[in-house]
């Protein structure tokens, strides 16, 4: 049984400890993994102006404003979901090499490293990618040569899903799972969308030829549902596009039925805590509803989402479940499992990962 919510932790799990454990991470864009620094080298190389000041690059609604009558979160989630996403393009259109592109993924690993991840499914929506000159085959072969490059150098290994977005069209969709299909880009592996769902409004018919493509040749799927959306585009997502996990998917719990199907079926719900809370979908985490999802039986990961403007890290994001609902080193080495398992990482790996982490149990 694990800890009910928001009881005292005896004591504080450190951030350190949680470091130490081997583990994966499964839901992360690279979009949003672009440190200040990367971004202030990158505007110059390109010779792009900054949206606005340097020193606070990451106060999104200062120069990125949300739709009206959506009012967003707090600090980089300001400008809402939709203002954050805009913030998102422009920071990939800085990217205009194939040098850039390899050395934004070289830099992903190592970070991932730096926080003991050893596996990584990151998401990368080519929409974003307005800057890149080339084709898109062009872009993630210069993606899977930095992830290459770091895996070589002993940093943690990548592996790619491919995002859809929302406002593509149903052609657009089976284009791109065509060319996926028939290129076999190095390190993709799965197919995935993403975007705003309470402004593109449900869209699991548009996108289910495309996914079922995705799952007739053996591609992974992984959906993004239940965040600015409620329990229908979640149920969309697993009767029409086929998912093997939701990313976020935490208004799951608005609908009994759904979370014990969830629970039944064994889809893991690819938690970001903190994101939640920077967009404002929930308040607080006294009423996020990770705790209770996993109490009812859920499998539920605990992801950055869009560490580098959110301001976390992984183990940032363990430790902030740690000390709101009373979660022990027990709990962290359940997470640690649990991220292993989610993964798309091959059996051979995740068998190395948890005999690893089985020890510590």
């Amino acid at each position: 049984m694990h800890s009910s919510p928001l009881a005292p932790s005896a004591r504080r799990v450190d951030e350190n400890s949680i470091r130490l454990l081997p583990k994966a991470e499964v839901h992360v864009h690279l979009e949003g993994t672009f440190e200040l620094a990367d971004l202030l080298e990158l505007a110059k190389e390109s010779k792009v102006a900054l949206p606005g000041p340097a020193a606070t690059l990451f106060d999104i609604d200062t120069h990125f404003a949300e739709s009206a009558g959506h009012p967003g979160g707090a600090g980089a989630g300001a400008a809402g979901l939709s203002g954050f996403l805009r913030f998102l393009d422009w920071e990939c259109g800085l990217i205009r090499t194939a040098a850039q592109a390899a050395r934004t993924a070289y830099r992903f690993a190592a970070r991932q490293s730096a926080s003991g991840i050893r596996y990584t499914d990151v998401i990368i929506n080519p929409t974003h990618w307005s800057g890149w000159p080339g084709t898109i085959d062009s872009l993630f072969d210069a993606l899977a040569q930095g992830f290459a490059e770091a895996e070589q150098d002993g940093l943690c290994q990548v592996q790619m899903a491919l995002s859809l977005l929302r406002t593509q069209t149903r052609a657009e969709a089976t284009g791109v799972v065509e060319w996926l299909v028939e290129a076999r880009p190095a390190r993709v592996i799965a197919l995935s969308v993403d975007g705003n769902e309470r402004e593109s409004g449900r869209t699991g018919e548009k996108f289910a030829e495309a996914f079922t493509m995705a799952r007739d040749a053996g591609l992974r799927r992984t959906v993004h549902a239940g965040e600015s959306s409620g329990p229908e585009g979640v149920w969309d997502a697993l009767l029409l596009l086929h998912a093997e996990r939701i990313d976020h998917g935490v208004r799951s719990i608005e609908d009994p039925r759904l979370v014990d199907y969830i629970a039944e079926h064994g889809i893991p719900l690819d938690v970001c805590p903190r994101s939640n809370l920077t967009l404002g979908v929930y308040p607080d985490m006294e009423r996020h509803p990770l705790a209770e999802l996993r109490e009812r039986g859920v499998i539920v990961t605990v992801n950055t989402d869009d560490p580098a403007p959110i301001g976390t890290r992984l183990e940032s994001e363990w430790a902030l479940c740690a000390d709101s609902y009373g979660w022990d080193e027990n709990d962290m080495i359940d997470l640690a499992r649990t991220s292993i398992a989610a993964s798309f990482a091959t059996p051979e790996l995740k068998a190395s990962l948890l005999a690893e982490l089985a020890p510590l149990a």
